[in-house]
């Protein structure tokens, strides 16, 4: 089966109420398919400077909420909510309510949270990888039958809510789109056997952003990563989508230079760098023929791109948008 293309940008930023709708209906109006946010809360300081992740000024809630009244088909979604930073109930009904309020537009992208300094700055526990996936797991299950509307009685390990009925409903039946995704074994695996979107990212084993992350996300390491998402998917596999955040964008002059610096930064050849799955570096036409090239190897069809390249990726996703 050959997935059509889509393209979403992640946003982490605006200086007001106005800049923001701005680019919302922006990315709308060339054809993006959604605007995605993050799930972080540090503001400037040590904390989220010892970590290397970029700062998100804004909450992911009430920005998408935003995003969704200033357009009129854009998709909104968050790579991804945090399960750790809300309440599972709270958080299943701020959902609903999103797919409700944008009439059917959202996307819902869990994780199980990674970045420790955060956990470590907002006085939470940073419980190990499994105790986190496991408690996605629960999670996931419990926003299904929340969405579901029937009487909630879920007891778990992690999740416990009875006695009552999950509202509102949202508009996309059976629920909104879920997308799972990461770069561990545990975390694909999961994906596979109950999301609708599977989200290839480096494997946040390290707690920051560093070189770490990205030697484990390289052609070779993606191919892995499929491979585990395909034998826990079984028969679900086919009608995966696969989604991949392109973090290393440059089209058209200069990105050659871009490419052979960052190799350098990370310590991969320049081929390496080229064909690393969360970079494009290269003429329109380039980008398309690599991203198709990708597409045949990996199945990925879905891809985010940083707001810094939203007007430059543009010819792609005119090019390439539902092809």
């Amino acid at each position: 089966m050959t997935r059509q293309f889509r393209f979403a940008v992640q946003s982490f930023s605006a200086s007001s109420a106005s800049e923001w709708c701005q680019r919302a209906r922006r990315v709308e109006a060339l054809g993006y398919s959604a605007l995605h946010l993050a799930d972080h809360i540090l503001g400037p300081g040590e904390a989220i400077a010892a970590t290397n992740h970029p700062i998100q000024e804004l909450a992911a809630v009430p920005a998408m909420a935003a995003a969704a009244a200033a357009t009129d088909t854009l998709r909104i979604g968050c790579r991804v909510f945090c399960v750790d930073y809300r309440h599972p109930a709270v958080l299943a009904k701020e959902l609903a309510t999103l797919d409700l309020l944008s009439e059917g537009r959202l996307e819902i992208g869990l994780g199980a949270g990674w970045l420790r300094g955060e956990y470590e700055a907002l006085g939470m526990k940073f419980d190990p990888a499994k105790v986190r996936i496991d408690r996605l797991g629960e999670v996931v299950d419990f926003l299904k039958a929340h969405f579901a509307g029937g009487d909630l009685d879920q007891s778990g390990d992690y999740v416990n809510v009875r006695g009552y009925s999950g509202v509102p409903a949202p508009v996309q039946k059976p629920h909104p789109p879920l997308m799972i995704g990461g770069g561990s074994r545990r975390i694909l695996s999961l994906a596979g056997r109950v999301a609708d979107i599977v989200s290839f990212n480096f494997n946040n084993r390290a707690g920051i952003i560093g070189p770490d992350g990205i030697s484990n996300s390289t052609e070779e390491k993606t191919l892995e990563k499929l491979a585990w998402v395909r034998e826990a998917a079984g028969d679900r596999f086919e009608g995966l989508e696969f989604e991949i955040g392109a973090y290393f964008v440059v089209v058209g002059e200069g990105s050659g230079a871009a490419a052979a610096g960052m190799a350098k930064a990370f310590g991969l050849t320049l081929e390496e760098m080229r064909r690393h799955p969360h970079g494009l570096f290269g003429t329109s036409d380039e980008i398309c023929e690599e991203l198709e090239r990708r597409r045949e190897k990996f199945g990925i069809s879905y891809i985010t791109v940083p707001d810094t390249a939203i007007e430059a990726f543009a010819p792609i996703v005119s090019k390439l948008t539902g092809s």
